[in-house]
């Protein structure tokens, strides 16, 4: 099994004609994702990669049953594009691009009150269910099917952590990346129950970062409610107060944002924690092997 998509969500792709958006559908088709069209408004009724082209989501669900989004709409229009797929409707919507507006987001998060959809993203790498679905920008050759959930806030780190378990026997039920705005979509919790009640999934890897609270939150979520390891890497132990990374979401305001206070918090609370990158690998792995 697995978590948000797999070899039976049928994809559309939102700003489907875009150069963007046909390389990565186009992969995704390469690794057998079940890619049922696209929306690009005022081209309905074309056709795009061989899939149908609709200016509407709403009609594209209606013809295809379509229950997942990838969003490669550019920043100005993503929150219009976004509200448009909630209303459609659509189960998963995976926001891709990058640089839309805080405002936006909050207005985006509103609008979902009520609403079923998990939007995962803005700014994400995607959602990739080995051999079976990829829903985003991630090199999908690296991901082997298994029984770890990997949930991150950075794409890059995830592929890092991916190749190490790989290295070590590992593979994934699921990887998703929820991006690393200040405002996200979906947050660590979400994504980690998702992962609770998915009986294919024997571990829960999170990696996170500098800034805000979601790590811990989602650590004193898992002590009560989770079942299965789980093991954290904190990226960004040698940032300075006030000294933002890669992520706009990355900025420690506090003592308690630093990755050393949080590493120190998520032990307190029972998870396995990694205080190398280049060992999170070997961390998963003993962790899964002390459970047997």
């Amino acid at each position: 099994m697995s978590v948000l998509v797999n070899k039976d969500s049928k994809v559309i792709f939102q700003g489907f004609t875009g150069q963007h958006a046909s390389f990565h559908a186009e992969e995704a088709m390469k690794m057998g994702t079940n890619v049922v069209g696209g929306v690009t408004p005022g081209k309905g009724g074309s056709t795009h990669l061989g899939k149908p082209v609709f200016d509407t989501v709403a009609e594209a669900v209606r013809v295809t049953g379509a229950d997942v989004s990838a969003i490669f709409v550019p920043p100005p229009f993503a929150a219009d594009a976004i509200m448009e797929a909630i209303e459609a409707g659509i189960r998963v919507i995976v926001v891709i691009t990058d640089g839309i507006p805080v405002q936006d987001m909050v207005r985006v998060k509103r609008y979902a009150l009520g609403h079923q959809a998990i939007i995962v993203g803005p700014n994400t790498a995607g959602v990739i269910t080995p051999a079976e679905c990829k829903v985003g920008i991630m090199p999908a050759h690296i991901y082997r099917p298994g029984g770890i959930g990997l949930v991150s806030r950075s794409g890059t780190l995830n592929y890092e952590a991916v190749e190490q378990m790989n290295a070590e026997g590992l593979g994934q039920s699921t990887s998703v990346s929820i991006g690393g705005d200040p405002v996200n979509g979906c947050d660590f919790i979400t994504i980690m129950e998702e992962f609770q009640n998915d009986s294919a999934t024997e571990a829960v890897l999170m990696i996170g970062e500098i800034g805000g609270s979601q790590e811990v939150d989602a650590a004193l979520w898992a002590q009560q409610h989770m079942t299965k390891p789980l093991i954290a890497f904190i990226a960004g132990a040698t940032a300075p107060p006030g000294r933002r990374m890669g992520h706009a979401g990355a900025i420690i305001s506090g003592e308690s944002d630093t990755a050393h206070a949080k590493m120190r918090r998520l032990e307190e609370l029972g998870v396995h924690v990694v205080k190398n990158a280049a060992d999170i690998g070997k961390t998963v792995k003993s962790a899964v092997d002390s459970r047997i």
